[in-house]
């Protein structure tokens, strides 16, 4: 029982550290997002506009997976501190390519088109699986 006691104790610290500057870099990632969409997500979301609400959903899925992925495959802080922000900008570059794909993007989420925020969201979430394998190689 010793053992076990002492591995949480020693573990315990570091799983905190990962945890909080992984989530950290969500909270950054997010925020970086929500600045760079032409449009004012959370006011939409607010208003009740569900594709605004499914695509800002998306993104933040889509970004949380490479982070937990990056997570979960780093020895050091470094290496979520290094990978993090990377696979933090494959991702918004998700966003960028989609809104290049589809014209008039923007326009087409603040009106509420479900279909053009699935696709989005598809885009944002397949990118993210990606990145995650890519980060765990």
């Amino acid at each position: 029982m010793d053992a076990v006691i002492e591995s949480f104790l020693s573990g315990f610290p570091v799983l905190m550290l990962h945890s909080s500057v992984t989530l950290a870099l969500l909270a950054i990632g997010v925020f970086l997002y929500v600045k760079i969409t032409p449009y004012d997500e959370i006011e939409l979301v607010q208003a009740g506009n569900t594709a605004a609400a499914a695509s800002l959903a998306g993104a933040i899925i889509g970004l949380a997976i490479p982070l937990a992925f990056s997570m979960a495959s780093s020895v050091t802080i470094w290496e979520i501190l290094i990978w993090g922000p990377v696979t933090l900008l494959l991702q918004v570059s998700a966003y960028r390519f989609t809104d290049l794909v589809l014209e008039g993007l923007p326009k087409r989420i603040i009106d509420g088109e479900m279909g053009s925020a699935l696709v989005l969201i598809s885009i944002k979430l397949a990118v993210a699986v990606v990145n995650a394998a890519a980060v765990t190689a």
